[in-house]
């Protein structure tokens, strides 16, 4: 079993910088990759980026790709969503979730139904 907060969020203007971060709790952090979603209200939730266990790879979606950079660190069970360039389309709830799964491939890495776990979300608004 793995229980995921994440923090980090906040009010930011239009080009603006944030740091989410998504601590885990239980053991094996390492073995599983680990996602960040989002969903704004109306809409449905959608893919942001992955990381493998050891986090060697990453996977991004487009829209984010060049602005946002996800990292880990084992030793502190946490993962973590550096954003910058931020925009006013990246408004929405922010999700860490957990998968059982290394290395996973890029379209497994992106469906949030191969998840196992997921956190509360932390809310990011980017002001324009």
């Amino acid at each position: 079993q793995v229980q995921l907060v994440e923090s980090g969020g906040g009010l930011v203007q239009a080009g603006g910088s944030l740091r989410l971060s998504c601590a885990a709790s239980g053991r094996s952090f390492s073995i599983y990759a680990m996602g960040w979603f989002r969903q704004a209200p109306g809409k449905e939730r959608e893919f942001v980026a992955a990381v493998s266990w050891s986090g060697g790879i990453t996977y991004y979606a487009d829209s984010v790709k060049g602005r946002f950079t996800i990292s880990r660190d084992n030793a502190k069970n946490t993962a973590y969503l550096q954003m910058n360039s931020l925009k006013p389309e990246d408004t929405a709830a922010y999700y860490c979730a957990a998968m059982r799964k290394p290395y996973p491939t890029t379209e497994v890495a992106g469906q949030a139904a191969e998840y196992d776990y997921w956190g509360q979300g932390t809310q990011v608004t980017v002001s324009s």
